[in-house]
């Protein structure tokens, strides 16, 4: 009897363990996102604060993340934007830091300069977020180089 109860603890701590272990949990998951509010830090009649963002991304366990977007840019063209990145949880608190780079093409026209190295209509950037989540409904705040900073929102599954 003594060596059956001692088992059977033994045996309720190892499951206890194992169902704790984060690398025996999937932690990866898809989030669709659009953009709700978009400011540019020097207005301009000709600036869009529309930009109808609709994007899907895959965040994975390591919290590497890759994905793609496409927008209305700031002067109103369909533009397009695919990446790769890492996303920074915080252990304490549901939020998180992102840092996406990736290529946007989309600024054609009298526009082609009004976004750096976008020699060939497709440019580099390096796009920094912060962003929270509560269940499955998330929201960032997105910094677009030094001109804008877009509000997302998004539901991760």
């Amino acid at each position: 009897m003594k060596y059956r109860l001692s088992g059977l603890l033994l045996l309720a701590q190892a499951a206890t363990a194992l169902a704790a272990d984060p690398v025996t949990v999937d932690k990866s998951f898809w989030y669709a996102q659009t953009s709700a509010y978009t400011r540019h830090f020097a207005p301009d009649p000709e600036h869009n604060n529309h930009q109808d963002l609709i994007g899907l991304e895959r965040n994975e366990a390591s919290g590497r993340v890759y994905g793609g977007a496409t927008f209305r840019n700031s002067f109103r063209q369909r533009s397009y934007y695919a990446y790769a990145g890492k996303r920074f949880d915080m252990s304490a608190y549901p939020v998180y830091l992102k840092l996406t780079g990736g290529a946007i093409q989309g600024y054609r026209g009298k526009y082609r300069d009004k976004i750096p190295l976008n020699r060939y209509g497709v440019a580099p950037v390096i796009i920094p977020s912060v962003g929270t989540y509560y269940g499955p409904v998330a929201a960032e705040l997105v910094l677009l180089g030094f001109n804008a900073a877009m509000v997302t929102t998004g539901a991760r599954f």
